[in-house]
């Protein structure tokens, strides 16, 4: 691979394209509005200037890594791309339309069209396209730059060599460690991860405890980086929701519903970091 897109540049978009760009590949960012690129850039800038401060860049500086990355609101950048990733929000509907799109502007006969959605089964978005044998998920964690961990998600139509290629791309390239789940909502970590989120938030709800001392017991008990309140404040209120809708929607196990105070804390702007306030104020 030597050209990436990345449609999204969000956290996980700007931190994909970032890594990207880190080893030597070309990467074209695509935005969905002229305030949402720039905001993009100023991401990537500021996540390069730490990068460069705490001497990770090598012998690189935080503008050569960035002359590698270019951001715009054109989705018709991607056509020369041999490798786009979505990392738009998580939505089906939204994600679905997009790999449509993709599907017609893309125009490498073997490029791989791949999603880092965290839950949405990589089927939904490979049967809208002419090419679902090069559709699949590469799900990437937050903050990409940081975290090693890839789950590479090929549909019941992703050919092998999509696989493979796509491992080739994460390991080889990026430096990463993949690990292969099958193609259910929630993939590995999230299906592990999110019920246990849940729980924090329903032991919250009834009066079990504060959100200090949840946190606390699993960071000083449990051995834990972060407890599970603050940690689903660092993904997003609205990501967790949407997450644990699509794993409900899959399995319909009561584990999986999202708790009524998750799904009021959405609906009244409270998303965890990017909003300012979640189970914490930031």
């Amino acid at each position: 691979m030597e050209r990436i897109g990345v449609v999204g540049c969000g956290l996980m978009g700007a931190g994909i394209a970032e890594v990207a760009a880190r080893s030597g590949l070309d990467a074209v960012v695509v935005e969905s509005s002229d305030a949402a690129a720039k905001a993009g850039l100023r991401r990537l800038e500021a996540s390069l200037g730490r990068a460069a401060a705490k001497g990770k860049l090598g012998d690189e500086t935080a503008e050569s890594v960035l002359d590698r990355i270019r951001v715009t609101t054109e989705l018709a950048a991607l056509a020369d791309r041999q490798l786009v990733v979505e990392a738009i929000v998580e939505n089906e509907a939204a994600k679905v339309e997009l790999f449509k799109k993709l599907d017609e502007i893309v125009t490498a006969p073997d490029a791989i069209l791949a999603s880092n959605t965290s839950s949405i089964p990589i089927m939904k978005l490979g049967v809208v396209t002419s090419r679902p044998q090069q559709v699949m998920g590469i799900h990437f964690f937050n903050p990409v730059p940081v975290l090693a961990l890839v789950e590479l998600v090929p549909s019941l139509l992703t050919s092998d060599e999509t696989t493979e290629r796509a491992r080739s791309f994460v390991q080889d390239q990026l430096g990463k460690q993949a690990i292969d789940c099958q193609d259910r909502a929630g993939f590995v970590v999230n299906a592990l991860l999110v019920p246990f989120i849940l729980s924090a938030i329903r032991m919250l709800e009834s009066g079990f405890a504060t959100a200090e001392d949840i946190d606390r017991g699993l960071v000083l008990g449990a051995a834990h980086p972060q407890g599970p309140l603050a940690l689903a404040d660092l993904i997003g209120l609205d990501t967790t929701k949407a997450v644990a809708e699509s794993l409900y929607e899959e399995f319909k196990e009561p584990l999986y519903a999202a708790p009524p105070l998750l799904a009021r804390m959405v609906d009244a702007g409270l998303l965890g970091r990017k909003s300012g306030r979640g189970f914490y104020t930031y």
